[in-house]
Order: C-alpha cells, then sequence, then structure tokens
C-alpha cells in the first residue's frame, strides 16, 4: 500500500514539474516527503539499495504523471484555469501547517531573522517570476568547450530548481535565456534519433551531455547543502522554504492568471481548492 501511495505522490510532483510557476520541490515539501527524498539523494552511494528502493516509487509516478497525464493537465489549465489552478494551490495550502511544524520543532524561539529569510525568498520567487517572464533572448547554441562548460554550469542552475521548494526550473532556464535553445536542441536530438541522423546526434551529445551532467551533479550537491542546513538551521531553512512555497499560488495566477470567472468556475474552483488541501493533507501523513 505505501508503495501505492508513494506512486501517487510522484505522480503529484510529476504533474508540478509541467505546471508553470510550480516547482516539484514544493509538492515534495507540502506531502512531507522533502526531507526523505534529499536523505536518499545524499546516501544514494552510502546506502545505495535503500536510497534506489526508496527513490523508485517516486521517479515511477513522476514518469508516469508527465507521460500519462500532461495532456490532460493541459487541457484542462486552457478550459478551466480556475479549477485547475485551485486545485494545485489547495495542494500547497494543504500542505503549509506541515512545513510551519517543521520549523516550529528546531525552533528555540522565533526570531526576526525567520522573518526576514521567509520575506526575502518570497520576494525573490515573486520577482523571479516578473522578471521571467519579461525574457525573451535566447542564446545561440553551438558546439565548443566554452559552450559545453556553460551548459554543464547551467545544468548545475538548472537542477537547483529541481530540489529547491518553489523554483520552477523552466523559469530559471527562460530567464537565462537557455530554455528554448535546450528544449529545441532536445526535439532534434530525439528526431535525427528516429532518422538516423548521425551527425546531428553527434552534436546533440556534445550540447545535452554537458547539460545532463551538470544537473545530475548539481541535485547531488545542491541536496547535500540543504540536508546541512537542515542539520545545523533547521527551523531557520524551514523558515526560508516557507516563504519559497508560499509564494508558489502567487505565482501560478501570475503565470497563468484565471480566465473568465463564472458562477459555475468560481464554485468548481472552490471545490477543487478543497479538494486539494485534502489531498495534501492525506498525502503529508506519515
Amino acid at each position: 500500500m505505501k508503495f501505492v501511495i508513494d506512486l501517487l505522490k510522484g505522480m503529484v510532483i510529476g504533474l508540478a514539474n509541467i505546471i508553470p510557476g510550480v516547482s516539484g520541490g514544493t509538492m515534495m515539501v507540502s506531502m512531507g516527503i522533502y526531507d526523505n527524498i534529499i536523505s536518499s539523494i545524499t546516501h544514494i552511494f552510502k546506502e545505495f539499495k535503500k536510497s534506489v528502493l526508496t527513490l523508485l516509487p517516486y521517479f515511477i509516478g513522476m514518469g508516469a504523471g508527465i507521460v500519462g497525464l500532461s495532456f490532460l493537465i493541459t487541457y484542462l489549465f486552457e478550459h478551466f484555469p480556475l479549477p485547475t489552478a485551485l486545485l494545485f494551490i489547495g495542494l500547497i495550502i494543504g500542505g503549509i501547517p506541515l512545513i510551519y511544524g517543521k520549523m516550529k520543532h528546531g525552533m528555540k524561539k522565533f526570531s526576526f531573522v525567520h522573518v526576514v529569510l521567509f520575506v526575502l525568498l518570497f520576494v525573490m520567487v515573486i520577482l523571479l517570476q516578473v522578471f521571467g517572464s519579461r525574457s525573451s533572448g535566447n542564446v545561440v547554441l553551438e558546439p565548443g568547450i566554452v559552450t559545453m562548460l556553460l551548459l554543464l554550469i547551467i545544468g548545475v542552475i538548472a537542477s537547483a530548481t529541481m530540489v529547491i521548494p518553489g523554483v520552477s526550473g523552466s523559469m530559471v532556464l527562460m530567464l537565462l535565456g537557455f530554455y528554448n535553445p535546450i528544449l529545441e536542441e532536445v526535439t532534434a536530438f530525439i528526431t535525427a534519433l528516429v532518422h538516423l541522423d548521425f551527425e546531428r546526434l553527434l552534436r546533440g551529445i556534445a550540447l545535452l551531455l554537458p547539460f545532463g551532467i551538470g544537473v545530475l551533479l548539481g541535485i547531488f550537491f545542491v541536496a547535500k547543502l540543504i540536508e546541512w542546513l537542515l542539520s545545523k538551521y533547521e527551523s531557520y531553512t524551514y523558515s526560508g522554504i516557507l516563504g519559497l512555497v508560499v509564494a508558489s499560488p502567487v505565482v501560478i495566477f501570475l503565470q497563468i492568471g484565471a480566465g473568465n470567472v463564472t458562477v459555475l468556475s468560481f464554485f468548481a474552483g472552490v471545490a477543487a481548492l478543497a479538494a486539494g488541501c485534502v489531498a495534501a493533507y492525506f498525502l503529508g501523513r506519515e
């Protein structure tokens, strides 16, 4: 039964990664599995079997969510933006008490530092969305040593957004001008693979391999950093995470809006919000 529940949690994380303004890390925190996933990533070499068994259902669920439900979510956001947005906002809001509880757990006393961290990271996510949505310039990718080193660094930066709650990976890549070029390279690589275009495949490997290596390195080392922060400064770290997570509902509306609100969509949205909160509560239970 636990495996099935973890699969469902993985599906929610996968869906979050394809929703504008939402990060998988946000959903991990909301469902109470953030610490467990971070620990499994950082101990994957020391406790390989245990870590793989922990991560496997989440990754299977993520793949199933992205591949199997991405078209459905896209359709729902296009035709029913308010209820769909409120469903995911409910999933986020439903997890806030859990995050607050973790913050209080490591807190000796509430201080001004907690407020500063919350506000700074809340504002950072909002500004990232505002400037990211205005960014239209894309870099030009051409194989070469400098480009490969740059893509390695970009991969590390992109991976941080997969681990850090509240930060959308696509938003960061758009802000840096790498989102569309990398997406185009992935599409071209798949097309070249189908048509056995070896020259185009070599170009794709030269550009995508350093990016992929950067992503893997970044996930591991950023997870290590977060694990260290949680062990040394638990309440302060969760105060910052709370700011990142609380900003996510604002970002969702900045990114997609609510469309034309009708009486029916309003009540459907309220029901979806409640359903999201309840789902987050049950998925977040140990």
